[in-house]
């Protein structure tokens, strides 16, 4: 089986039944929001997408979490995909906005976003990854949560692949130092992946050339396939 019918099953899974977009409900009752459950790929997957991108919080006054998701347009295939796991958990589909010109340049970039409900099932995730509400830690168990899968798609958000000397850089500029040791010592731990450490405006992770072989045959089946470039497939 490959890549694509791996996803093509893995999106199956995740989304059915899939609601039309005037179908979706914009407010929930608590009865409905409880009846939500995140299956077990999309815990792994939202792993990943917390140590990248994705904002996870409470709105206020609101009990529960909700997941926001935004990529600039250039990489609109893979918000869609992630949109495609995620729809049922949305009230609505992703939207386009502009910001404002660049200062220098002029130049106006776009984003496409979405966002899901507030759900008492993302509140784990919350806990885990936010413990005082407000800023993003590196769990001290991450080794335990952390899955190919969500190695996959930490590497889809904050993966560099660099093709002069074939190595991997996940951009972790946001942890401290410690933190980012931690995460490194992980992913050696679990995968074998050897690793410096370098600085750019933040601690990252690199991770070396003959460690390639391995993080492709770990993670190329289950990385969606408009980002496989990230590991130099």
């Amino acid at each position: 089986m490959d890549c694509h019918e791996i996803f093509s099953q893995l999106t199956l899974f995740c989304v059915i039944p899939i609601k039309p977009e005037n179908e979706k409900k914009k407010y929930l009752t608590k009865v409905e929001k409880s009846a939500f459950a995140l299956p077990q790929n999309l815990k792994d997957i939202l792993v990943g997408l917390i140590l990248g991108d994705i904002q996870i919080e409470k709105r206020v006054n609101n009990a529960n979490a909700c997941l926001r998701f935004g990529q600039g347009t250039i990489h609109k295939d893979y918000l869609y995909h992630l949109y495609d796991l995620f729809q049922n958990f949305c009230p609505s589909g992703p939207k386009i906005s502009n910001n404002l010109p660049h200062k220098i340049t002029g130049k106006v970039y776009s984003r496409i976003r979405f966002h899901t409900y507030s759900l008492p099932c993302f509140n784990a995730l919350l806990t885990l990854f936010y413990p005082d509400g407000v800023v993003k830690i590196v769990p001290m168990n991450i080794a335990e949560v952390l899955t190919p899968l969500s190695l996959a798609y930490w590497l889809c958000d904050d993966g560099t692949f660099h093709k002069t000397d074939q190595a991997v850089t996940l951009c972790t500029n946001g942890f401290t130092k410690a933190e980012v040791e931690h995460l490194a010592k992980s992913l050696n731990d679990k995968w074998q992946l050897k690793y410096t450490l370098s600085y750019n405006k933040g601690h990252q992770i690199r991770i070396a050339k003959k460690s390639l072989p391995i993080l492709q045959t770990l993670l190329k089946d289950v990385m969606p396939p408009m980002m496989l470039h990230k590991i130099g497939l």
